[in-house]
């Protein structure tokens, strides 16, 4: 039972965006690439894309797993492996 709640705990992941303007995202492990338009992020949960315009990365605390992002949020999305690929694969679509 203490196994399936650790298991649960490392998978968890929390998202807060106030006012469309911060994001903070738990679960973070490692950010693959950001600038103003588009942050990376690999997650417990999977690769997850943020983009707007004139995004910064405030804080991203490698201990807590936990990243602070200002900007105009735009959007935020997983990629999925089930979804259909688009053509050219993934970093033909970041790097449009």
């Amino acid at each position: 039972m203490a196994e399936e709640r650790k298991v649960y705990e490392q998978r968890s992941q929390n998202i807060i965006l106030k006012d469309r303007r911060r994001l903070m995202i738990s679960g973070v492990n490692q950010v693959e690439s950001f600038n103003e338009d588009c942050i990376v992020l690999d997650t417990e949960l999977g690769i997850l894309i943020v983009r707007g315009m004139g995004m910064h990365i405030n804080k991203f605390n490698v201990e807590t797993s936990e990243i602070d992002v200002e900007g105009d949020i735009g959007a935020f999305e997983y990629l999925d492996n089930g979804a259909p690929q688009r053509k050219g694969g993934f970093f033909s679509g970041l790097f449009r």
